[in-house]
């Protein structure tokens, strides 16, 4: 029990940022700037490889697809796109409830005299983005599904090298990249403005997360309250699995095993299930773009506008094609577009790391769950759909 707790990502965060505001008053002045170098170091050397990385898990979950039927591969993915899409602007309007309900604090002038030790020289291009390599990816995942072994290989060992690199090696720095961040907070005193408020968000957040995987499940069930109760009683070993985990990938027998009790066609849960854990993060979608409103609402003194938050959503729900469903994995992914398309700035995205980090067993777990109820739904569309087809080939039969 105790060794797991030491293991926990939340509890190492927690106890380092608890360390350090024990410790800062007594530090030099260097140090509080090392530690926000480390962080800016982190943060330089993942922007170099975001672009490729995001490419190659893109283009792998596309031609993973190869063995399916086209129209089966085509309804899945833009079920997922549509779903994603669906939850994001569901944030947004949660956002604006949250915002009618709460009052914001002013945030204070920020003082421009902490800087870091050094900084990498920005060489990177800029067309050598996130975006571009979301779109890079798509275009060579459709290439790969028209039967070309060596560049699904390719795209398959590019997808390990780079989930490799992300969980194995970024992701263990997590605690680092959100420490140096918080002594820049600490230094140009920020985090006095931070208190009670955002602890009334996180009740808001439960809420709307409790409330948009209920109506899921609902829908699924066609409205009917005794089977969505049973929906998700079979769906709560795998979603306390993943609560306890932090992990959906590691659930994932479990999900198939709760959601296949839940269709007419138990076999469909073995392939829908495997190919949308990586993609379909409903938790994620939800918590990291209220969270997003919310903390861009606080800075800017303003909600993000539509013309800016259209965008947003485009990239953010492309780039779930990128995650890798694993603690650290979907974060480090989402940091670059934050920053992009909603301005984010390092104290921004202190906070929205520090929360992600602390609600991650809660994301986790929305994550499974809804992912078992959305199965339900795409289901009753692909069995539409496939009704819709026998029914046209049997007119050209007659004809």
């Amino acid at each position: 029990m105790i060794k797991s707790i030491l293991k926990s990502r939340s509890f190492q965060i927690i106890a380092l940022i608890g360390l350090y505001l024990l410790t800062a008053q007594y530090l030099p002045l260097v140090v509080h700037q090392g530690l926000y170098t480390i962080s800016l170091l982190i943060k330089d050397l993942l922007l170099y490889i975001l672009p490729l990385s995001v490419g190659f898990f893109i283009g792998y979950a596309i031609s993973s697809f190869e063995k399916k039927a086209l129209l089966f591969v085509l309804t899945l993915f833009f079920f997922e796109l549509l779903s994603n899409c669906t939850s994001v602007f569901y944030a947004y309007g949660c956002g604006h409830i949250a915002l009618s309900t709460l009052s914001l604090i002013e945030p204070q002038a920020i003082s421009d005299q902490f800087e870091p030790l050094f900084r990498l020289a920005n060489f990177r291009p800029t067309f050598f983005s996130a975006d571009k390599g979301s779109f890079a990816g798509i275009l060579l995942g459709l290439i790969a599904t028209l039967s070309f072994p060596l560049l699904r290989q390719f795209l398959k060992k590019g997808k390990e090298s780079a989930e490799w690199v992300l969980t194995r090696c970024f992701a263990q720095l997590i605690p680092l990249f959100v420490l140096g961040f918080v002594a820049r907070m600490y230094q140009t005193k920020l985090l006095q403005q931070l208190g009670a408020q955002y602890a009334d968000l996180l009740i808001f957040l439960i809420l709307f997360l409790a409330s948009y995987i209920a109506m899921i499940f609902l829908i699924g069930s066609n409205f009917s309250y005794v089977t969505s109760i049973r929906s998700i009683k079979n769906l709560l070993p795998a979603g306390s699995i993943s609560f306890s985990s932090g992990c959906s990938l590691s659930t994932m027998p479990w999900t198939i095993e709760g959601t296949a009790k839940n269709l007419r066609d138990p076999h469909l849960a073995k392939a829908v299930i495997p190919a949308t854990t990586n993609i379909q993060q409903i938790g994620d979608c939800i918590a990291n773009s209220f969270l997003a409103f919310l903390i861009y609402s606080h800075f800017f003194g303003t909600p993000p506008s539509l013309s800016v938050w259209i965008p947003f959503t485009v990239v953010f729900v492309l780039a779930r094609f990128a995650t890798a469903a694993v603690i650290g994995g979907a974060i480090f992914i989402m940091l670059p577009i934050y920053e992009a398309y909603l301005n984010f700035t390092p104290e921004m995205i202190a906070i929205i790391l520090a929360f992600n980090v602390i609600l991650d067993p809660l994301i986790t777990c929305s994550n499974v769950m809804a992912n078992g109820a959305l199965c339900r739904i795409f289901e009753n569309v692909w069995s539409t759909i496939c009704r819709e087809q026998n029914s046209d080939l049997s007119i050209k039969k007659e004809l």
